[in-house]
């Protein structure tokens, strides 16, 4: 019989949605394509639910990646609770499942929550290991409401997390605040199974200085505040309104698709006249777009949520040589330096002046932007994934 350490193996990703949903790269994206390159992988499955319709539930993406849809009940977003109940999704894993079985006979298999949907899959098939990587406080709602849906949401993701979290072998958390969570429902009998890895960079990506063309207005020659990623509710919208309303000499560009949902918050920060938006662009394009920018701005809002995110462009602005700042984001605290980081705890308008105006006048000395880049360098995602691998095994 052949050692498990020469056999192929397959992971299994359990993701939010389609690979290519929002035109943004997650961990979970990164995470896949490191699997997808290591010698002893056989196949990376992308598994994902989608509100969409598809003639085939599996299809081969131009990276090799395999990838599985399992279609919500109805298209409607009220419908998304299925990912969460086992009825809704336990038949569409059918073929899934005898597809793995085939694949057992000569391979180890890896399953990979990154997001705590169809909790009832770690129980249907024999995985060689289970992983979970939280990157959110997924029972938490993103905008901060406490309707009546949204708790019931609440409860469905926190029941099925809590079944993920005790089925799995290794847990990974993007913060110590999300290690925390996860160590007081599991007891400390599985702590040591739970690991603090951060959010990196593609460090490599962003030795690019080039410029995105057409973007800034003919003739700004002033300091340019920039946000790139997902747009979504977590932001501080108002905050930045009402700086910009102050600072009509700053220029404040987001690059992103716009995830609110059409909340007025957003729509409204768009209509002050020292405010670009570029909508989507494409990932390998993001440096073009970040050397643009003076100082990094991640402005979010105060909530349980926020208190968990280590966002992903931190590392990204600073492999870039640009100096960051960050607004209600405590796992972030721990990177703070002058010229480097800064990391505010107030909402207040004339603070957030303060600490872009002393980021404003050393921006451009060489000894904090090595400092800059020396620490991105540190933060590599190929290191991070390796250190990941190296605890499963």
């Amino acid at each position: 019989m052949m050692k498990v350490s020469l056999l192929k193996k397959i992971h299994v990703i359990v993701a939010t949605g389609e690979w290519k949903q929002d035109q943004l790269r997650y961990r979970r994206h990164r995470l896949a394509e490191f699997l997808k390159k290591q010698p002893d992988t056989q196949e990376v499955i992308w598994l994902c639910p989608t509100p969409s319709r598809h003639e085939q539930s599996s299809s081969t993406l131009e990276n090799g990646i395999v990838q599985w849809t399992v279609q919500d009940p109805l298209p409607q977003k009220v419908f998304r609770f299925g990912r969460f109940k086992d009825p809704f999704y336990k038949g569409k894993l059918r073929p899934l499942i005898a597809h793995l079985r085939l694949l057992k006979k000569q391979a180890v298999c890896f399953l990979w929550y990154t997001f705590p949907g169809f909790p009832l899959l770690g129980d249907l098939f024999p995985w060689d290991k289970v992983i979970y990587d939280c990157s959110d406080l997924w029972a938490s709602p993103i905008s901060g409401r406490k309707s009546f849906i949204y708790r019931l949401r609440q409860k469905l993701i926190a029941q099925a997390e809590g079944r993920i979290i005790e089925r799995a072998d290794t847990i990974f958390c993007t913060s110590d605040y999300l290690k925390k969570q996860v160590i007081d429902k599991t007891g400390p009998e599985k702590a040591q199974q739970v690991h603090t890895l951060e959010n990196g960079v593609e460090f490599n990506l962003f030795t690019d200085r080039s410029l995105a063309e057409g973007i800034l207005p003919e003739g700004f020659s002033g300091t340019v505040l920039g946000y790139i990623g997902g747009i979504k509710p977590k932001l501080d919208f108002e905050l930045i309104r009402r700086i910009a309303e102050k600072r009509r000499d700053w220029l404040f560009l987001f690059v992103g698709p716009d995830g609110t949902g059409g909340q007025g918050g957003f729509r409204q920060l768009l209509s002050e006249e020292n405010v670009v938006w570029t909508g989507s662009v494409p990932p390998r394009d993001v440096p073009k777009y970040m050397n643009l920018t003076d100082i990094g701005m991640m402005p979010y809002k105060p909530s349980p949520y926020n208190e968990a995110v280590f966002p992903l462009k931190l590392f990204e602005f600073l492999a870039a040589g640009k100096p960051a700042i960050g607004v209600h984001l405590p796992s972030t605290r721990k990177y703070a330096e002058k010229g480097v980081y800064t990391c505010l705890d107030t909402s207040d308008p004339e603070t957030f002046i303060r600490a872009c105006e002393q980021m404003e006048s050393i921006k451009e000395q060489e000894a904090y932007i090595d400092k800059r880049i020396s620490l991105a360098r540190m933060k590599n995602w190929t290191e991070i994934f390796r250190e990941m691998t190296d605890l499963i095994k």
